[in-house]
């Protein structure tokens, strides 16, 4: 086959929010694969594991917004669709990252707040050192609030009948 055999998509699911909350999952798979056969011009298609747990993964309620995929042409006619994973680039990143000995965050950051804790001395207290006593000042006296007077119930009074 002359054509690329495999792709990355975003696929965008916001239109999944439209049908009922109870079947936004299915809708969302349902979705993936309208996409995966206009794309890559096959209707046999074959969602990975991994993917269909990554959309269920909060419920069936609420599915993720957008979800990014590997869409690859296999010999036999199907196209599987997998999630993304950002192999290539995340292993040049830790190359460059271990070459300069820190990473970006901290190099711009500088020490961060729980470094510069560790690297302060904790002064340690003798047990011979004399310990101030606190003197216990008593508690404000609350008052109490008075109930509220009951106030008492009046059955309404009986309706004079009207004569004729």
């Amino acid at each position: 086959m002359s054509q690329e055999l495999e792709r990355v998509y975003t696929i965008n699911l916001g239109k999944v929010l439209l049908s009922v909350d109870t079947h936004r999952a299915p809708r969302a798979i349902n979705m993936i694969r309208e996409f995966a056969r206009h794309h890559m011009k096959t209707a046999d298609i074959r969602i990975e594991e991994d993917l269909a747990h990554q959309i269920w993964s909060k419920g069936v309620r609420s599915p993720p917004r957008k979800i990014r995929v590997r869409m690859s042409k296999t010999d036999e006619g199907y196209v599987l669709v997998s999630p993304y994973t950002d192999e290539k680039e995340s292993k040049e990143i830790s190359s460059k990252d271990s070459k300069k000995g820190k990473s970006s965050k901290d190099s711009k950051k500088g020490k961060s707040s729980k470094d510069s804790k560790k690297d302060t001395p904790v002064n340690d207290v003798t047990p011979d050192a004399p310990v101030k006593e606190i003197k216990e000042t008593p508690a404000k006296e609350v008052k109490k609030e008075t109930p509220a007077k009951k106030v008492k119930k009046v059955a309404p009074s009986k309706v004079a009948k009207k004569s004729k």
